[in-house]
């Protein structure tokens, strides 16, 4: 992914340098097991611990002649052992025991810089709700003025969608950090399943049940939906902010970068929604990675090499542009300012209308028929919207009696929601 849209710890981790680093962890690790059971020398080890991770530009050299990644690695590895030690290294292995085991392990790690941008958005949104629980404005369907609600409800949903999506990143975490040494077709036949064990406890990997020399691609495509889940839930955030800075809505606004700040190269007056549109196309992205990750599942026998060339890709961009657009939009949210009284004009701007579902209500709790109640209450709608009188004067028209129009006749229940959501406030970030 473009630095643009990847944050330096997302990067680091994804780095060539980072995967032969994981790389010789694993081998190590696997020759320590092999010392276990009497197969390899201790002083192998030891000089495999001191040796060097070979450097990116050194195993890519090497790689334009073999034109074989994994062997290009461990002959540059191999060049700072000594030669009795170097021919112990990789013992009974082969390539995808040892890039498969080590996929798991950076995948555990990605994820958990996911969750941790992930929850910092949960809390984030459950302190906006709660800090605007009672700022009450218009809620639309269909893009409609429908009823009254509060801007800290409408923040709430968000942060019970993300809250979902935490949980799906935390099952797609349990999936994807398993590793296998099991030998070229997964039976074992040139190396103990102990040394398979060994590796993956030290890891903190579970282990592929029943490998075919590499783990499932089920599993990553289960990490991808998840992180396309939780952008597309970013997405239903950002635009519900695009939409209500709108001009003619004006009820938020963005933090604008510095005083500096300009909006158009033509049009001076402009203040757009930018971070809102970046955070909607970046889902778009996410979607994209998620669809050819479960293209990947479906390998020729035992294995093929097609899902490799498409993983290089998909698997780091996707996490990255996960972790950055859940860190944006956490930025976003607590940084955005609301203005409860445009809010409050919303709902005033119908001039009552926003309350015929109450009227109608109390209108069928006084014993008139359904039916004439609601043709009663429509024809007074329709005359307030095309004479301009208020809903209460154009009601008493229709021989309707009603008392104040007051918004929060609609929130007298509202409580419950909201100690729903103070559960999530106590989650750990």
């Amino acid at each position: 992914m473009i630095p643009r849209y990847t944050r330096p710890e997302m990067a680091e981790l994804w780095s060539d340098q980072a995967r032969y680093a994981t790389w010789v962890e694993v081998e190590v690790l696997a020759s320590e097991a092999q010392v276990r059971l009497g197969r390899v020398p201790s002083e192998a080890v030891e000089d495999m611990r001191r040796a060097r991770v070979p450097a990116a530009a050194r195993v890519a050299e090497i790689e334009r002649e073999r034109d074989h990644e994994v062997l290009s690695f461990l002959a540059a590895y191999c060049e700072d052992i000594p030669d009795d030690s170097a021919r112990w290294v990789h013992l009974g292995m082969t390539s995808y025991d040892l890039v498969d085991t080590a996929l798991g392990h950076t995948l555990a790690r990605g994820t958990d810089l996911l969750l941790r941008a992930a929850r910092r958005l949960r809390r984030v949104l459950v302190d906006k709700a709660l800090a605007h629980w009672d700022t009450v404005c218009i809620g639309r369907t269909h893009g409609v003025h429908a009823e009254p609600t509060t801007f800290g409800h409408k923040m709430a949903g968000f942060a019970f969608a993300v809250d979902r999506s935490v949980q799906r990143l935390l099952a797609a975490r349990e999936a994807v950090a398993v590793g296998t040494i099991s030998g070229s077709v997964g039976t074992y036949a040139l190396i103990d399943p102990f040394v398979e064990s060994y590796v993956c406890e030290r890891l903190g990997l579970g282990v592929e049940p029943a490998p075919s020399q590499v783990v499932g691609r089920d599993r990553h495509a289960q990490l991808l939906q998840a992180v396309a889940t939780l952008g597309a839930c970013v997405e239903q955030i950002a635009l519900e902010l695009r939409l209500l800075q709108r001009t003619e809505v004006a009820e938020v606004e963005e933090r604008r970068s510095s005083d500096a700040y300009q909006g158009s190269s033509a049009m001076p007056h402009k203040r757009n929604p930018t971070t809102s549109e970046r955070l909607c196309g970046l889902a778009r992205l996410l979607r994209g990675y998620a669809t050819t990750a479960l293209e990947d599942v479906a390998l020729w026998h035992e294995r093929d090499l097609a899902h490799q060339s498409v993983e290089r890709v998909v698997l780091p961009d996707s996490l990255s542009v996960g972790h950055f657009q859940a860190t944006m939009a956490a930025d976003l949210v607590e940084t955005l300012a609301v203005f409860g009284d445009r809010m409050r004009a919303g709902i005033d701007h119908t001039r009552g209308l926003v309350f015929s579902s109450a009227v109608l209500a109390d209108s069928l709790s006084n014993g008139v028929e359904r039916e004439r109640a609601y043709r009663a209450v429509q024809a007074a709608a329709y005359r307030t919207a095309t004479s301009g009188e208020d809903f209460g004067v154009t009601l008493g028209k229709e021989g309707m009696d009603v008392g104040p129009l007051d918004p929060t006749r609609f929130l007298v229940n509202h409580g419950v929601i909201r100690s729903r959501l103070e559960s999530l406030r106590d989650l750990e970030d």
